[in-house]
């Protein structure tokens, strides 16, 4: 136990020397604040309509300008930002837990059990991401829970093959084998000895997974297979303002903005957590 803290504390360490590591994380840390208290950071209510002030330009108003229906941008952006972090970490998390549950199982039993299940996932893999996603979204319909379940199974092939790899070179070392020995029984031996120590990769492709989670979400309302209007999303917004890009192209600059700034965080702090948690990196 004392030396998995230490070796926690020099990833910690290692961490605090990456400047864009802590740049993205001071990225995450800002849109987390701003997704909590966005009924007291945003100027007006993200569905207040004024339409005396329709298609504004950015003034000291409406800091983003206005939509078509007179809805304060900025405020949109910041309750969107609600929508896109909670998609994106509850998709991952649900990716992880099942993909993560179905590869550590493969790879621990192998056999015929470790063939379905893989070929299974290999199916899925066979599939792109996004368009299976999107086949799963256009199946399920419309709605937060379905578009964070449409995500979420689409990431599940990557969880369940990264996890699998990481049990095959752990399941054969001494600690395992002394659980055996004292009648640990088969779960307890995965969840308790096995997938801790398969946490590193875990960590980082997860990471990542959220970023690619909300570019994910994003296209799917792009495209109309997310929320339903007014609920503010930045995919959504930029669907609404392709009609006005030409005239009033903030419409779709600012919701862009944010999704790349979001992106270029989670970014930066996956591949900082990577390099921190580098086995040829310590020293």
């Amino acid at each position: 136990m004392n030396n998995r803290k230490s070796l926690w504390g020099q990833v910690f360490v290692r961490l605090r020397k990456n400047r864009m590591a802590l740049f993205g994380l001071a990225i995450l840390v800002c849109l987390l604040l701003t997704a909590l208290f966005a009924n007291v950071i945003a100027p007006f209510p993200y569905d207040e309509q004024d339409l005396f002030a329709t298609l504004e330009g950015p003034s000291m108003t409406h800091w983003f300008g206005t939509d078509e229906f007179g809805r304060d941008i900025l405020s949109r952006i910041i309750f969107g930002s609600r929508i896109s972090l909670q998609v994106g970490f509850v998709a991952v998390g649900f990716s992880v837990a099942v993909g993560g549950f179905l590869g550590a199982v493969a790879g621990y039993y192998g056999g015929k059990i470790d063939n379905i299940i893989m070929r299974f996932m290999d199916v899925l893999l066979s599939i792109p991401q996004l368009l299976l996603a999107i086949s799963v979204a256009a199946s399920l319909g419309p709605g937060l829970f379905n578009l964070m379940l449409a995500v979420g199974i689409a990431a599940i092939p990557q969880y369940a093959r990264l996890v699998r790899a990481s049990v095959l070179s752990i399941r054969d070392q001494e600690f395992v084998e002394a659980a055996i020995s004292v009648g640990s029984s088969d779960l307890r031996i995965i969840f308790k000895h096995i997938l801790p120590n398969c946490l590193a990769p875990i960590i980082v492709q997860a990471t990542l997974g959220v970023a690619f989670a909300i570019l994910i979400a994003a296209g799917l309302s792009f495209i109309g297979l997310g929320l339903e209007p007014p609920t503010p999303e930045w995919g959504a917004m930029l669907s609404g303002g392709r009609e006005f890009i030409r005239d009033y192209p903030y419409m779709t600059i600012f919701p862009g903005m944010a999704i790349m700034i979001t992106i270029l965080g989670l970014n930066f702090l996956g591949d900082g957590l990577r390099d921190a948690l580098d086995p040829k990196l310590r020293n």
